[in-house]
């Protein structure tokens, strides 16, 4: 039969539930790591961690710090990173909106849901390169071992002296990738 136009654009209270359960990963990436970096040396065969919440920074970073101070590196510290003073609350604020999607069921509001998960990961990304240049392209001068200026990746392995750096995604990112996937869910499921 016929079906009215507003409708034809309505999600499934299936995918509702689909993205109530998204919402909650958002909530739950909140409380653990969402990117770390290890590193390893002959001095620290254990490994050293800076390890990045959405809140704070956890791991070894005093230890990190003193280190860092011999190539003239910034510290590593929250007065550094604004971010994580702000982000929790957009976090926050993208699951609720995430649950009022999934309580207005509408696509469009969905599609819009989804295009700012894709701008706020672009603009998270770029933030997080942004860092990293700054902290590995901005040495001191004057610090008692001289070195090239250098920019760790924000994935992957990184040799710095004597000193082998891996950059990981933590499990919260991994939570908001899975939100993420559950919000795309939905528009396969009522395509029609």
């Amino acid at each position: 039969m016929f079906k009215m136009k507003g409708q034809a654009k309505k999600l499934s209270v299936v995918s509702s539930f689909i993205l109530v359960a998204a919402s909650i990963l958002i909530v739950i990436s909140l409380f653990f790591p969402w990117w770390k970096m290890v590193f390893v040396a002959p001095q620290y065969p254990e490994g050293l961690n800076i390890i990045v919440y959405p809140n704070k920074l956890a791991g070894e970073i005093d230890i990190v710090n003193g280190l860092n101070h011999y190539i003239g590196m910034a510290n590593f510290s929250e007065k550094n990173f604004p971010e994580l003073s702000y982000l929790p609350y957009l976090v926050g604020g993208l699951a609720a909106l995430t649950l009022l999607t999934a309580l207005l069921r509408k696509k469009s509001v969905l599609y819009g849901l989804i295009g700012l998960f894709v701008i706020g990961g672009g603009l998270g990304v770029f933030d997080l390169m942004h860092a990293l240049k700054k902290f590995g392209t901005n040495l001191d001068p004057h610090a008692p071992i001289k070195m090239d200026p250098f920019v760790p990746p924000i994935l992957g392995h990184n040799t710095v002296a004597n000193f082998q750096t891996d950059s990981l995604l933590g499990l919260g990112t991994y939570l908001v990738i899975a939100a993420f996937i559950l919000l795309l869910i939905p528009l396969w499921k009522d395509r029609k």
